[in-house]
């Protein structure tokens, strides 16, 4: 095996910790190329579709990537920002924001974001890290419901670089986050806030990305996830059981996937007779494709065509303040026992470094008290 040149870096530079936030993926540019490049890397991924690998190959090149790129490139430029992808957008500013908050909160870590399908990468990421001196690296997907075919991969991602790399950092990994207390307060919060300027719905759904329903009796527990997050949301805001609603979204393929579906649930609704709908991506981090021109404007025309009078979406998290702070306090919840000041820092006593860490934490959790 050959092993990576590695970044550039002094022996007396000093040991730091980093973070690695890693988000799904993006192409560079809505236009048909870079929608090539992006569903090739994504689709051949084998924890992204779990079929044998020859008949697989010969229906992506042979179909897929054919006919899909120039359709989900017109959609993408119905999103695009100036500023680029929109996923890429947010992700980045909620990077910049969390090293900000941890460093008036005492904690100089240097905090990075990464793709894992498109860029910037996560080997490049990482090797970044590494050339910033961050001797141990916190790795830190966001997805806050564990899926095999996200969470898993991006560690895939991790361990393909490791693989090539001579002078490992020690690495920590976040699995998941779908029932922790701040992420909920969060979420909690910005329906509230919501409520208090557009009014309450009939119906609060919550959509979840959707993953083929094999992948349950195949062990993971994302589905599982995903209800326990709804339920503690529908908890912190004081909804019963009638009130909300668990849908999935995104089906890809003539497979059966987790169920009920999105768009024929809020159909069914608008049937029924409700008239008003509000609807939350509770799985989403940061507004993406799936969220803006999926939900917010295929499945709103789906509702309203079928009799719907009312249909709001309520943005993802994004950057928003709550969400840096519950991000804040995780991290630095699964930062214990390493050293969160530069070396060439005064150092604070290990018990007011836990201290201070707890008090970002309790301050993510007022708001749900």
């Amino acid at each position: 095996m050959t092993f990576a040149t590695e970044p550039a870096r002094s022996h007396g530079q000093p040991a730091r910790c980093g973070v690695l936030l890693i988000n799904l993926g993006t192409p560079d540019a809505p236009d048909a190329a870079s929608l090539r490049r992006y569903l090739a890397e994504f689709l051949w991924d084998p924890r992204v579709v779990e079929i044998p690998r020859l008949p697989w190959w010969l229906i992506l090149h042979g179909i897929i990537l054919r006919t899909r790129p120039a359709k989900s490139a017109a959609k993408y430029a119905t999103v695009w920002t100036p500023e680029g992808s929109p996923l890429a957008v947010h992700t980045r500013t909620l990077a910049l924001r969390l090293q900000g908050h941890l460093s008036q909160h005492g904690h100089p870590l240097v905090v990075r974001w990464a793709m894992r399908y498109g860029s910037p990468s996560v080997a490049s990421e990482l090797d970044a890290l590494k050339a910033e001196g961050c001797t141990r690296i916190l790795l830190l997907p966001l997805y806050p419901q564990y899926a095999a075919a996200t969470t898993a991969s991006a560690f895939d991602a991790v361990g393909a670089w490791a693989r090539r790399t001579r002078w490992l950092p020690e690495l920590r990994q976040i699995n998941h986050y779908h029932d922790d207390a701040g992420y909920i307060a969060a979420l909690a919060a910005s329906v509230r806030r919501h409520w208090q300027r557009e009014g309450r719905a009939e119906r609060l759904v919550m959509s979840f990305h959707g993953v083929p329903a094999r992948s349950l009796t195949l062990g993971d527990p994302y589905f599982c996830e995903c209800h326990k997050t709804a339920r503690l949301l529908a908890e912190a805001l004081g909804l019963q059981a009638d009130q909300y609603l668990v849908t999935f979204q995104s089906r890809f393929g003539k497979a059966r996937w987790l169920e009920p579906y999105t768009e024929p649930t809020v159909q069914r609704l608008a049937r029924e007779g409700v008239r008003s709908l509000d609807l939350i991506c509770p799985g989403f981090a940061a507004d993406c494709l799936e969220t803006l021109e999926e939900i917010g404007v295929e499945v709103r025309d789906a509702f309203l065509a079928a009799g719907g009078q009312d249909y709001r979406y309520i943005p993802c998290l994004n950057s928003d303040d709550g969400w840096v702070q519950a991000l804040g306090a995780l991290t630095l919840k699964h930062l214990q026992g390493w050293p969160t000041q530069r070396a060439d820092d005064p150092a604070q006593p290990s018990a007011e470094r836990l201290g201070q860490a707890e008090r970002v934490r309790a301050h993510a959790l007022g708001a749900e008290r």
